[in-house]
């Protein structure tokens, strides 16, 4: 490789890959036709996070739901930063269990659960309507099915009960 090949910046001089990517965030060769990335730095509602994580999640794109909730982890209250980069995690870990990397799937979601897990009968920090106890088994139950590589859509979690 040529020592003077430019790297992608995006409009704030910041290193980032133009390369188009698929449903769980893999690159493609440049040229290929890829799905949308999610914008970077958007500031929801947590209402609007779900929502919109939940329908990444159900379209089988989990990569791009944990865009989502990393946005909420980094504009949200210091109080909520573990629950949503929790579910950070969790979404991390299906992408990685879709992709067939048992080992980092396990070790996401069992960082993301134990994340969540702070949160569970917390009633001082809201919770936005998630079934925690039910994502924490989800994620069990999940790992439990390692190595076994998964569709991602099919293995949506329900965020909220």
């Amino acid at each position: 490789m040529e020592s003077s090949a430019r790297r992608d910046r995006d409009a704030d001089g910041r290193a980032r890959n133009a390369r188009p990517r698929d449903g769980l965030g893999r690159p493609l060769p440049y040229g290929a036709d890829g799905v949308a990335r999610q914008p970077e730095g958007v500031t929801r509602s947590p209402e609007e996070t779900l929502r919109e994580a939940q329908r990444l999640l159900d379209a089988g794109m989990p990569f791009h739901a944990h865009e989502v909730f990393e946005d909420a982890w980094k504009s949200g209250p210091t109080q909520e930063e573990a629950l949503w980069r929790g579910l950070a995690q969790l979404a991390v870990g299906l992408t990685h269990a879709a992709r067939g990397n048992a080992r980092g799937a396990a070790s996401l979601l069992e960082r993301g659960t134990a994340s969540l897990a702070r949160y569970t009968g917390q009633g001082e920090v809201p919770t936005y309507g998630l079934d925690l106890p039910e994502l924490t088994l989800w994620a069990r139950e999940l790992t439990d099915r390692l190595p076994d590589r998964m569709d991602a859509a099919a293995e949506a979690p329900r965020l909220t009960r």
